[in-house]
Formats: structure tokens, C-alpha cells, sequence
């Protein structure tokens, strides 16, 4: 019995991690009507470390498992992935809408593949290029829906602006990658995740009070500090939930299940959101192709 539960837990726990991500996706368009995409990147970051620090610190005492590879690892996944990827992701969706930068996004294994068979030297089967195909043809049909729906209703969607998802896919491409090699050092989960989100928060935070921008007095009080506060509670257990679920279930299972988030998002986009962003039917067909693309290339990666 218990030898069953386990993969339908990993099944829920997978499902769960897809809708709490469209929420927070959604959450964060919402908040960006008014409010500014450094704001929740912030935010986001501050209640990662305000869960993750403490368990860490509880759970793990005294011995850490952190080695100089790992810590320079998840340094710099949090650099790459929590810092960089989601200012490019939280950015495109303000800038282009929630429906069209989750789907775009989504393209993140094409560029993890690329990256394994540029660097690592690994090869691709007839089903992986089958999914890269799918997820190529997604894009082209969301950035061509994009550009021609944008001009319809008076908007500027840049090549520039279509860019920015594709660059957050890049970004969050090579955390896994860099994951991989603290964990090959045995350093816990918790730990690393507090590693990765501190380093990502003295890096932004750096960057703020360079630029002049960091003001927490523009947190409090404002009506977007709500939205980006829940958008960052839900980023958190998506993390968490989506961690979970690799633990107790494969990555052939948990992966396809994750990815299924553009499709909920474009759907619950056209629902919820018609009033800040136009979405159509064609997009969601879109983001379906990107949905199986991403999942072919994730089982078959």
C-alpha cells in the first residue's frame, strides 16, 4: 500500500506545483498593473530565505554538508536561475502578459538539451528532436500571435520584449545544471536552496542600492505589495512542493506534470485577465504545442 502511495503522492504533489505557479504568475500580472517587477523579485527572494534559512539551520545542525563546489555551485545557480531568470521572467510578464510569457518559458528544456549536447556532449534521440520541433513551431506561433495581436490593440511587443521569456528560459536552463553538481557533493536540499536564494538576494539587493533603487518603503502599504507578497509565498511552495515531489517520485513523472503550467496559465489568462491582456485561442493551441514539447523532451532527455 505504501509502495503505491508514494508515485499517486508524487502525481498530486506534481499537479499541485502547476497550479500554484500559474497563481503566482497570474499574481505577479496583476500586481505589475501598478507596482514595479523589482518589487516582487524582491519580495519573492526575502520570503524564500525567511522559510528556507531557518529549516535549514534547524534541520541540518551542525553538519551542513556545504563544500567549496557546492557553495560556489549554488552560488551561482542563484545568480543564474532565482536572480537573473526571474528578473527576465517577472519582467516579460509585465511587459507582454502572463499567457504569452509562461508558454515561451516553458522552452526551458530545448535550451537545457542544447546546453548538455553543446557541452556535455550528450546526443539526441528521434523523440527529444521530435519535442524540440514542438516546442520551436509553439514559439513561433505564440511570438507571431504576439506581434499581430499587439499591433490589434495598440501595443508595442518588441522583438525585444519577445526576447526576454526566451532569455529567462536560458537563465533558468543552467540552474539545474549547477544544482546537479552541489548535490553531487551531498550537500541537502534546504541547504542548498538557502545557498542559492542568499547569494540571488545579496546579488539584487546589491544591484538596488547601486542603481539607487532599493526603497522598502515602496513595499508597504501600496495595492500591489499584496499581490507580489502572495505571488512570493507561492513561488515558495512551488519550490518546496516541486522539490517534494522529486523526492518521492521520478523525473519522468514529475517534470511533464510541472509543465503543464503555460497551458493552465494561458487558459486562466483568458478567463481572469481579459481586462489586462488579450488572449486568444490560438495561443492556448500554442502553448499546448510547448506543453508536449517540453514534456517529450523532458522523458525522453
Amino acid at each position: 500500500m505504501a509502495g503505491t502511495s508514494l508515485p499517486l503522492l508524487g502525481v498530486a504533489l506534481s499537479v499541485l506545483v502547476a497550479l500554484v505557479v500559474s497563481a503566482q504568475v497570474l499574481l505577479v500580472r496583476v500586481g505589475a498593473e501598478h507596482g514595479s517587477v523589482r518589487q516582487a523579485v524582491l519580495l519573492s527572494m526575502g520570503v524564500n530565505i525567511l522559510a528556507f534559512l531557518p529549516a535549514a539551520a534547524i534541520l541540518h545542525f551542525p553538519e551542513y554538508g556545504v563544500t567549496p563546489t557546492s557553495l560556489l555551485a549554488f552560488a551561482a545557480a542563484g545568480f543564474m536561475g532565482t536572480f537573473l531568470g526571474r528578473m527576465l521572467y517577472y519582467d516579460s510578464i509585465e511587459r507582454i502578459g502572463a499567457g504569452r510569457t509562461e508558454p515561451l518559458k516553458a522552452s526551458m528544456p530545448l535550451f537545457a538539451s542544447l546546453i548538455a549536447v553543446l557541452i556535455l556532449k550528450e546526443t539526441l534521440t528521434m523523440a527529444h528532436t521530435g519535442g524540440i520541433v514542438l516546442i520551436v513551431v509553439g514559439i513561433a506561433v505564440i511570438s507571431w500571435e504576439t506581434t499581430n495581436s499587439g499591433a490589434e490593440h495598440g501595443e508595442d511587443v518588441s522583438l525585444t520584449a519577445l526576447g526576454l521569456p526566451l532569455l529567462a528560459a536560458m537563465s533558468f536552463a543552467t540552474e539545474p545544471n549547477l544544482v546537479r553538481i552541489g548535490f553531487a557533493e551531498e550537500t541537502p536540499v534546504l541547504v542548498g536552496l538557502t545557498i542559492k536564494t542568499t547569494a540571488a538576494t545579496i546579488g539584487f539587493t546589491g544591484y538596488l542600492w547601486y542603481r539607487g533603487g532599493l526603497q522598502f518603503d515602496r513595499l508597504l502599504g501600496k495595492p500591489y505589495t499584496r499581490w507580489y507578497l502572495a505571488a512570493a509565498v507561492a513561488n515558495t511552495l512551488s519550490v518546496l512542493g516541486y522539490y517534494a515531489a522529486l523526492k518521492i517520485s521520478r523525473v519522468v513523472v514529475v517534470a511533464p506534470i510541472t509543465q503543464t503550467s503555460p497551458l493552465l496559465v494561458a487558459i486562466l489568462a483568458y478567463v481572469f485577465l481579459s481586462h489586462l491582456e488579450h488572449i486568444t485561442w490560438r495561443l492556448i493551441s500554442a502553448s499546448l504545442l510547448v506543453v508536449v514539447g517540453a514534456g517529450v523532451v523532458t522523458v525522453f532527455g
